[in-house]
């Protein structure tokens, strides 16, 4: 396991693991941390070892949103200068699968930092909100636009601005996070879905993700024809040799990521 300042990173059966780690302030997100998680993201990313990347917190919380206090100061200009969310948008570009695993909760930040990732397993007593309408501002790492996608314009905006918290089970129910399980299961049930997910054909991932990452934003004929020439580009793969060979000799198939 490697530490950085507010971040630990393991490795497990090809699965890289990023731990928020900053539990005196349940997690919440200062500037390096952010650089942090997103340059080891990256790392993984460029790891051939690396197949599936799992983000998680503790089992009190996920992360608790921004740093206010690292904000208190900032002018209109000073956040221009500084732009800060500019490498949350690096977290877009990553091709593998990425899963958050989250118990407590994750709210402000720590939600927008679930919602990049892939896939999201949550604890029963999960909370999941945005209360920076409380702080006089809004969501700024694309919270209005991941949970828009997810549940659509009418639910978000009635989330949004209140500022309440959704339980995880009325989250799963708007399709914002994939499951719901006891607390004391969810790094177990993430791990599982995680090493399972390792053991498929890594470039059938990655354009399966460029593929329906790039559905809501395309018109369906533009969608269908980026379908199709990853679906030809996949062909290119000793993964699709290795795989229908499988099939016919009825046999498990080993994927390489070639």
């Amino acid at each position: 396991m490697t530490d950085r300042s507010y971040i630990k990173v393991s490795r497990e059966n090809g699965v890289g693991v990023i731990q928020l780690h900053r539990p005196e302030v349940a997690n919440a997100l200062n500037r390096k941390m952010v650089d942090e998680i997103v340059e080891e993201m990256e790392a993984f990313d460029r790891d051939a070892s690396i197949r599936v990347i799992v983000v998680k917190g503790n089992n009190k919380a996920f992360a608790a949103g921004a740093d206010i206090e690292e904000m208190l100061e900032d002018t209109p200009l000073s956040i221009e200068l500084l732009d800060p969310f500019a490498i949350w948008d690096r977290l877009t570009l990553i091709k593998k699968p990425v899963i958050a695993s989250v118990n407590g909760f994750a709210l402000g930040g720590g939600f927008e930092l679930a919602l990049h990732c892939d896939l999201i397993i949550a604890g029963e007593d999960v909370r999941f909100g945005f209360p920076e309408v409380k702080l006089g501002v809004m969501p700024g790492a694309g919270g209005t636009q991941f949970l828009t996608k997810a549940m659509g314009k009418r639910k978000a905006l009635e989330w949004i601005w209140l500022g309440e918290f959704m339980d995880a089970k009325e989250a799963m129910n708007y399709g914002v996070i994939n499951r719901v399980v006891a607390p004391e299961m969810v790094v177990e049930e993430t791990m599982r879905l995680a090493e399972k997910l390792s053991k498929q054909p890594p470039i059938s991932l990655r354009l399966i993700k460029e593929a329906v990452g790039k559905a809501e934003e395309l018109s369906l004929m533009d969608g269908m024809k980026l379908e199709r020439k990853n679906f030809y580009l996949a062909f290119d793969s000793q993964d699709q040799k290795e795989g229908m060979n499988a099939f016919i000799e009825k046999r498990s198939p080993f994927f390489r990521g070639v």
